[in-house]
C-alpha cells in the first residue's frame, strides 16, 4: 500500500490522534534541547531526574491540547489563529512545568522554563509547516502538475502567485510583464520575463497555461494578448479584479448599451410619428415578415392600436413562435381582446396568401417580408428576387383580389438607382406595387423607403458591437461611405402613418437629416464603449479600425428619392413622391421572365431581368466591371 493511499484512508479522528501524539512527543524533545542549551549538568541525567515532572507534564499537556482544540486544526488551515493557540499552549506548558518543578524540588532557574516555552512553540509551529509540505508532496506525486505563467506582476499577479504556491495541481513557474523596471528581477521566487520572449519561455519552461492577471487593462488589449498567446499553443485564462469579484464592477465586458438615436446625427423623431389608431382600431391587420426586426416592431405598435385581429405571417418557425409568445402576453396585459393568428409559410405561396386573406378577412397588409442582406442576396440572386419581387407580387395580388383596404410595402433606400441585386429586387417590388396602385379600384397601395435601421439584424451597429466586444478590429469597407440612419420606432411609425396618409401609388420617406459617415460612427461606438481608437496618431489605443474595401454591389452613399421633387404630407417630417414606373405590360413581361429564370435556376437570366427593367442597375454593373 502506497503512502498516499494510507494517508487518504485515514479518518479525521485518526489524523487528530497523530497530531496529538506529535505535540506530546515534542514536550520531551523541547525539554531535552532546553537543558542542553542551559548547561544544567549532563543532559540525560537531568532528563531522568525530571522524569516524574515530564510524565505529569505530558498528561497535563494532552488534556490542555484537547481543550484548546489544537489537534483538530487542519495542516492546510494552520494560520495566525492556529499559531496563537500554539503560543498559548506553550505558555501554559511552561507555567505547568514551573509549578511541577517547584513542587518536585527541581532547582531550575526561571530562564529554563522561558526557553522551554520558546523552544516548544518554535518546534510545534515548524513541525506543522514541515508536515504540510510533506503531505503536499505526497498528494502532488499522484497527479500531474500544471505549469502556469502569470502575465502581469502587479498586485493581482503577486496575490495570485502567493495563492497558487499551495495548490496541489498548479505550479507557478514565472511572471511576464510589460513594465521594463521589473523585467529580469525575481519576485516571490519567480523570474520576471519580457513578453517578447514568451515563445522561448513557454517552450523552455514547459508552460501549460498562461493566467492574465491584469484586470485593470482594457478588454480589447486583453483580447489581443489572448489571441497572441493562443497562437503559441497554450491555454489562456483571465483573472477578474477584486472589484469585479465583490460585485462593484461587471464581470462581463465594458460595452455600454447603444441607445436608439445615439448616432443619428439629428433629433430622434419616433415620439413625433404616431400611428392614427383609427386606421387600425377594430381592423384585421396582417404583418408579413412578422418575426423580423421591422416586422416584430410593426406587430407591437399595431397591437397598441387595438385591432380586431393581428395576423402574423412568417416563414421562420422560431421567429414566429417568439413573436407570438410576446404578443399574446402584450394582448393579455392591454385587455384589448385582439385575436392573434399565426401563419407559417412563404409570401410566394399564392394559395396560402389567398386563403389567409379570405379566412382572416384582412383589412390592412403591412408587407415587411424580404431578404435584405446585400452580400447574401448578391450571392443568392434567385432566392432574393423570388422572395422580394415574386413574393410581393403574389401577396399584393391576393390583397387586391380579396378587396383589402390598404397595402403598404416596406422598401429600402437601396432601391434608388441600385448597384446590387437586393436593391434592384426592392425597386422592382416597388414597381409591381405602383402598377397595381394605378389599376386598383378599391385597394390603396403605397410604399415606404427606409434608411438603415439602427439595431436591426445585419445592420452595422450590432456588427460593430460584436467586433468591439471581441477586441477588434472594427471593419470598415471604405472611409468615404455614408448612410442614412433611423431607429426601428421611427421606421415603424413611418409605415403606420403611411397607411393613413396614402391615397394610392405614393412613395413615403422620412426627413432623415444629413447622412452619417460610417467611419465617424465606428469611432463614436468605440469611444462610447469606453475605449480608444488605435491608429497612427494613437498607436497605444485599444481598438483598430481596419478598411476592407467595398463589397460587391455596395455604394458609397444612398439616396431616398429617384426624382427631384416631393410632396409634403400632414406630418412635417414625412414626404411623399410619385415616381415613374413601368406599364402593366412591362411589369407582366418582367415578372414572366423572372419566373422563368427562377424555374430554370438561371442566375444570369434573373440578373438580365433586373438589368433591363431597373433604372441604374445595368449602368452600375457595367461601371463596376470596367473599374
Amino acid at each position: 500500500m502506497s503512502i498516499l493511499t494510507l494517508v487518504k484512508k485515514m479518518s479525521r479522528p485518526q489524523k487528530q490522534v497523530i497530531m496529538l501524539g506529535v505535540d506530546l512527543a515534542l514536550i520531551p524533545a523541547a525539554l531535552l534541547f532546553t537543558l542542553g542549551v542551559q548547561n544544567e549538568g549532563p543532559v540525560l541525567a537531568e532528563l531522568l531526574r525530571a522524569g516524574p515532572v515530564l510524565g505529569m507534564l505530558t498528561i497535563l499537556g494532552a488534556a490542555l491540547s484537547l481543550a484548546l482544540g489544537i489537534p483538530r486544526i487542519q495542516l492546510k488551515a494552520y494560520d495566525l489563529s492556529g499559531i496563537g493557540r500554539t503560543a498559548l499552549f506553550s505558555g501554559f506548558l511552561a507555567l505547568a512545568a514551573f509549578v511541577l518543578g517547584r513542587v518536585s524540588g527541581l532547582d531550575y532557574g526561571l530562564g529554563v522554563y522561558i526557553v522551554f516555552c520558546l523552544v516548544y512553540f518554535l518546534l510545534s509551529a515548524a513541525t506543522r509547516m514541515f508536515l504540510l509540505q510533506v503531505l503536499r508532496a505526497i498528494y502532488r506525486s499522484d497527479q500531474p502538475r500544471r505549469r502556469v505563467l502569470i502575465y502581469g506582476a502587479g498586485t493581482t499577479g503577486l496575490q495570485l502567485a502567493a495563492a497558487l504556491r499551495t495548490h496541489e495541481s498548479i505550479e507557478p513557474v514565472a511572471f511576464t510583464d510589460d513594465n521594463t523596471s521589473i523585467q529580469g528581477l525575481t519576485i516571490l521566487g519567480l523570474p520576471v520575463y519580457k513578453p517578447s520572449h514568451l515563445p522561448q519561455i513557454i517552450r523552455r519552461r514547459r508552460i501549460d497555461r498562461v493566467l492574465l492577471a491584469m484586470p485593470s487593462v482594457s478588454l480589447p488589449k486583453q483580447t489581443q494578448i489572448l489571441r497572441q498567446l493562443e497562437r503559441l499553443g497554450v491555454e489562456v485564462q483571465a483573472l477578474p479584479s477584486f472589484a469585479q469579484l465583490i460585485g462593484e464592477e461587471e464581470l462581463v465586458d465594458k460595452l455600454a448599451p447603444i441607445l436608439p438615436g445615439t448616432f443619428l446625427g439629428r433629433d430622434q423623431l419616433d415620439k413625433q410619428i404616431r400611428a392614427a389608431d383609427s386606421h387600425y382600431a377594430g381592423r384585421s391587420v396582417l404583418v408579413s415578415g412578422a418575426g423580423g426586426s421591422i416586422g416584430s416592431e410593426l406587430c407591437r405598435q399595431a397591437l397598441a392600436c387595438a385591432p380586431r385581429r393581428l395576423v402574423l405571417y412568417e416563414l421562420s418557425e422560431l421567429a414566429l413562435y417568439n413573436i407570438e409568445m410576446e404578443l399574446r402576453l402584450l394582448a393579455e396585459d392591454s385587455g384589448t381582446g385582439t385575436e392573434i393568428v399565426t401563419v407559417l409559410g412563404s409570401v410566394t405561396d399564392a394559395r396560402l396568401a389567398r386563403k389567409v386573406m379570405a379566412e382572416c378577412e384582412i383589412d390592412v397588409v403591412l408587407h415587411a417580408a424580404a431578404y435584405k442582406h446585400v452580400p447574401l442576396v448578391e450571392a443568392n440572386p434567385l432566392a432574393g428576387l423570388a422572395n422580394n419581387v415574386l413574393g410581393t407580387a403574389t401577396l399584393a395580388r391576393a390583397a387586391l383580389e380579396a378587396g383589402v383596404e390598404r397595402f403598404v410595402l416596406v422598401s429600402s433606400d437601396k432601391a434608388v438607382r441600385p448597384t446590387n441585386v437586393m436593391g434592384a429586387s426592392k425597386r422592382l417590388a416597388e414597381m409591381v406595387v405602383q402598377d397595381l396602385a394605378a389599376r386598383a379600384g378599391g385597394t390603396v397601395f403605397a410604399m415606404v423607403r427606409f434608411g438603415n435601421v439602427l439595431g436591426s439584424s445585419g445592420s452595422v451597429i450590432p456588427l460593430f458591437q460584436d467586433q468591439i466586444a471581441r477586441g477588434g478590429p472594427v471593419t470598415l469597407t471604405d472611409p468615404r461611405v455614408t448612410r442614412y440612419f433611423m431607429t426601428v420606432q421611427e421606421a415603424v411609425g413611418l409605415v403606420l402613418q403611411a397607411g393613413g396618409f396614402a391615397k394610392g401609388g405614393e412613395v413615403f420617406v422620412l426627413d432623415m437629416g444629413e447622412p452619417v459617415p460610417i467611419a465617424k460612427l465606428a469611432r463614436q461606438m468605440i469611444e462610447a464603449s469606453g475605449y480608444t481608437v488605435r491608429d497612427a496618431r494613437n498607436p497605444d489605443g485599444d481598438i483598430e479600425i481596419r478598411v476592407t474595401g467595398l463589397r460587391p454591389g455596395e455604394k458609397l452613399y444612398e439616396e431616398l428619392l429617384i426624382g427631384e421633387g416631393f410632396l409634403t404630407t400632414a406630418h412635417e417630417k414625412i414626404f411623399a413622391a410619385r415616381e415613374a414606373h413601368l406599364s402593366e405590360i412591362e411589369i407582366a413581361s418582367a415578372l414572366r421572365a423572372l419566373r422563368a429564370a427562377v424555374a430554370t435556376a438561371d442566375d444570369d437570366a434573373a440578373r438580365a431581368v433586373i438589368a433591363r427593367w431597373v433604372e441604374g442597375y445595368a449602368e452600375a454593373v457595367a461601371a463596376g466591371e470596367n473599374g
